[in-house]
């Protein structure tokens, strides 16, 4: 679109009902900087002067549709920004499709989300502080528990909860999703239900972790309470989370995104990751597709449609060698290793191969760059801001002549 982006705004409040701002996550300055090479960034809407008064352009709401092909932006979004002269994109999550048959715009995207956005130091420092206590001890491994209200009452799968927990997964659903049946032991073999703390426990063991196991546990308020943690602390009872190990500010820090961000980096940095429930989940999505990114980090993911049937026999009551079965299952996935995306596999969960470089490649924009890309992109892009100001002259020069004509 040729267009300037202004600083982006966070939804925090639809969800975590937290005020924290772009500004207050993420580390701007290297935002800027390393996205410069690819578009101007400002840190607001300008100002515009009109008869003498100057006032703040408004910008023009636009809601794009749901994984818009790049040709909506090129020709709906930009007809309205010549239009108005600024447009305001919102709400923006899965906005872009995935499938994009451009793949410099789709490295643009591993270098947004691998690069440019970096947490604030004071996020980074509590993280690594974290890790470093959690390494000190030896390896650790970094469990994405998914078992909230929210994701809970999405998923329809309420069968094993008390009445009042069902009445409060159904109100919570009726305000705040699409109205539909869900019928739990449907759901459950389509791999749709999250897996239950017990369940996750019961995989890993069977894996061959044993209770020495150190697990960092990443999650929200677990619905249910401590009825459903009991069997799997019993299992693994070496387990830490944020609060436990972490540095007195992040205590005195009380807002969700924050502790999110923790989470997430200690996710990253782990020597395992495990995600529970991957499906809208934008922050195990991100952070398989980061491992991968960051040297094909090892990370478990459950295929829930294939487990569905051997949890749904142990709640029958016919659990007879469940752990052999949960093996044979387990053990054919990727664990993280480099593999063909095939639908309906997100980009952002594995970005091979467009985002990996090649030492010998045929194609000259598969090649990887050379040690001084810096160098050359910084060349590059002094050379271009000479030729606008170059132009930018000219036309002042052209202007002053016509006035004194």
């Amino acid at each position: 679109m040729n267009a300037t982006l202004v600083l982006p705004e966070l939804d925090a409040n639809s969800f975590w009902h937290d005020e924290s701002g772009f500004v207050d996550m993420y580390d701007v300055p290297h935002f800027i900087k390393t996205l410069k090479y690819d578009v101007r960034i400002v840190m607001s809407v300008p100002k515009i002067t009109a008869h003498g008064k100057s006032k703040k352009l408004r910008a023009y709401k636009i809601e794009p549709p749901r994984d818009a092909p790049v040709t909506w932006y090129r020709t709906t979004a930009l007809e309205k920004l010549r239009k108005y002269g600024a447009i305001y994109l919102t709400p923006f999550s899965h906005r872009l499709a995935e499938e994009i048959d451009d793949p410099e715009l789709q490295r643009l995207r591993c270098r947004v989300n691998y690069h440019a956005l970096q947490f604030k130091p004071n996020i980074m420092k509590t993280s690594s502080d974290i890790v470093n206590k959690l390494r000190s001890e030896g390896h650790f491994m970094s469990i994405h528990l998914r078992f909230e209200l929210d994701m809970l009452a999405y998923a329809g799968c309420i069968d094993i909860f008390t009445p009042k927990e069902q009445e409060i997964l159904l109100k919570y659903r009726e305000e705040n999703f699409a109205n539909k049946t869900l019928v739990y032991k449907k759901r459950r073999l389509i791999g749709k239900c999250p897996l239950t703390p017990e369940e996750v426990g019961l995989i890993i063991r069977a894996m061959g972790f044993d209770n020495t196991t150190r697990i960092y546990l990443a999650s929200g308020k677990l619905f249910g309470g401590e009825r459903f943690m009991k069997p799997f602390k019993a299992m693994f009872p070496r387990l830490e989370n944020n609060s436990m190990i972490g540095s007195g500010k992040l205590e005195e820090d009380n807002r969700g995104l924050a502790r999110s961000a923790v989470d997430y980096m200690v996710c990253l940095l782990s020597d395992i990751f495990m995600p529970t429930y991957d499906g809208p989940s934008n922050f195990a999505n991100n952070l398989m597709g980061h491992r991968l990114y960051y040297g094909f980090r090892t990370t478990i993911t459950p295929n829930r449609k294939a487990l569905a049937p051997i949890f749904m026999d142990m709640e029958e009551g016919r659990a007879s060698g469940y752990e052999e079965r949960i093996r044979q299952v387990m053990f054919n996935t990727h664990f993280g290793a480099p593999h063909k995306r095939i639908h309906p596999e997100s980009f952002y969960t594995n970005s091979w191969p467009e985002c990996f470089c090649q030492m010998k490649a045929g194609n000259q924009a598969d090649r990887c760059p050379p040690d001084n890309v810096n160098d050359v992109l910084e060349s590059q892009f002094q050379n271009k801001e000479d030729v606008e100001a170059e132009a930018t002259n000219q036309t002042d020069s052209t202007s002053s002549m016509e006035t004194g004509v």
